[in-house]
């Protein structure tokens, strides 16, 4: 069970602190939570469906896949992060069938929202990394700085057990690609400079399809993590910053909220209260009941009433073609996150 957790633990709707942003010296700061766990938090159903997943896989090649030395639930996903710094030629899902709403909506955003987001770029991650030796090789000797030898082993090593477990379905099983991701621009030792960019990984869109939130989830994880941009843009997410449980959950909660209401304003993605309600049913499964770890990102309700909020935000304006600036909406945000943490 010990060795599963290593895998469920890193689950959709991470971000990644490497660089800096601009300062805005009249936001808040971050408003005094309070530390109560919340009575109601359940395992949300998405969580479970990856689960599922590892027991169906069997002991042996779970335990194999989140061994620390192998990386193997790592390998596509920070490959990604590392390396995919283009964004020519990218797709989304296994067979691209997430790319024209992914672009659409990658399109709205950088319009709609008034940040310098004109070199922030979108990549994917797929599990078929783990068929091409070169590039697990070059995980392992410039990320995970192996040795030559060690590297080759196991590179070697992955394309032995890609045909030994036919339930890894040659890396595109979800379990390899079920994450997500933000970083601002940076430079990372032994790669070199890496551009903003937004992560979508394959799994994830694999886990919200399976529960039937296809048409939506590709939107709303993209809306999201474009969240994470405007955060380093307004020096809300910084370099070097140590996250606690309730500074994490105000940003993932915030996050929300920021896609929310984009996705629900008329200048936005303009979408239908039912779609958006299955918006919040995304976000609630990304929830967790992880009070006391750093990482927290707030239990699904918490997450679910961000995202009702940002939607009334923009639903009940009485000017339906204004925009708020990000910095008015982080301040309105900050007001509300005592009641929204409450849910």
């Amino acid at each position: 069970m010990k060795k599963i957790n290593i895998l469920t633990t890193t689950i959709a709707t991470c971000f990644i602190l490497f660089s800096g942003c601009r300062k805005t010296d009249d936001l808040p700061a971050a408003p005094d939570l309070a530390e109560e766990e919340p009575s109601l938090c359940d395992t949300p159903p998405l969580r479970l469906w990856l689960f599922q997943q590892f027991v169906n896989w069997g002991k042996e090649p779970t335990i194999i896949a989140a061994s620390e030395e192998l990386q193997m639930s790592n390998l596509a996903n920070f490959y990604a992060l590392h390396f995919e710094n283009s964004a020519e030629n990218q797709y989304f899902g296994v067979n691209g069938e997430y790319t024209d709403q992914v672009n659409k909506t990658f399109k709205d955003l950088k319009r709609f929202w008034n940040i310098g987001s004109i070199n922030v770029i979108k990549v994917a991650s797929h599990g078929s990394m783990l068929q091409d030796r070169s590039k697990v090789f070059e995980m392992y000797k410039s990320v995970y700085g192996y040795s030559d030898d060690k590297a080759n082993h196991y590179a070697d090593s992955i394309a032995t057990l890609l045909k030994k477990y036919p339930q890894f379905l040659n890396g595109d099983h979800p379990a390899f690609t079920f994450n997500q991701f933000a970083i601002p621009d940076t430079t990372i030792a032994n790669v070199g400079q890496i551009p903003a960019k937004i992560i979508i990984g394959d799994g994830l869109l694999q886990g919200f399809a399976a529960l039937g939130y296809g048409d939506n989830a590709p939107q709303a994880i993209l809306a999201h993590e474009f969240g994470h941009h405007i955060q380093y843009d307004l020096g809300i997410l910084k370099t070097g910053m140590k996250l606690i449980p309730k500074t994490s959950r105000r940003i993932e909660l915030m996050a929300d909220a920021y896609a929310a209401y984009f996705l629900a304003h008329a200048s936005g993605a303009a979408m239908q209260s039912n779609d958006v309600q299955q918006v919040a049913e995304v976000f609630f499964n990304t929830g967790d009941c992880d009070f006391a770890v750093d990482s927290h990102h707030g239990t699904p309700h918490q997450r679910k009433a961000a995202t009702e909020w940002g939607y009334s935000l923009a639903k009940n304006s009485h000017k339906q073609d204004h925009i708020l600036s990000t910095e008015e909406f982080a301040r309105l945000f900050d007001a509300e996150l005592n009641n929204i943490v409450k849910k």
